[in-house]
């Protein structure tokens, strides 16, 4: 047998609603957000970032595209 304490509250979904909505409001008050200098220094990392492994994904395709298609190819 549970006790009451440590039976679930049977409670409907509005007031479970609510209750959640307080829950984020106090969770996102705890967040550390960054400044606008951070913001703008880590999005710039971000980019370079994407545009070096785009570059590097680029040069990877068209080398082994060189060796397996071209090559091949002429082999036959």
């Amino acid at each position: 047998m549970t006790t009451e304490a440590l039976a679930p509250a049977k409670r409907n979904w509005v007031m479970r609603a609510v209750d959640f909505v307080r829950d984020v409001r106090g969770e996102i008050r705890k967040v550390t957000w960054p400044s606008w200098d951070e913001l703008k220094k880590a999005t710039g990392v971000i980019i370079v970032f994407v545009a070096a492994l785009g570059l590097l994904i680029g040069f990877m395709d068209s080398l082994l595209q060189f060796v397996l298609v071209s090559s091949i190819a002429k082999l036959f």
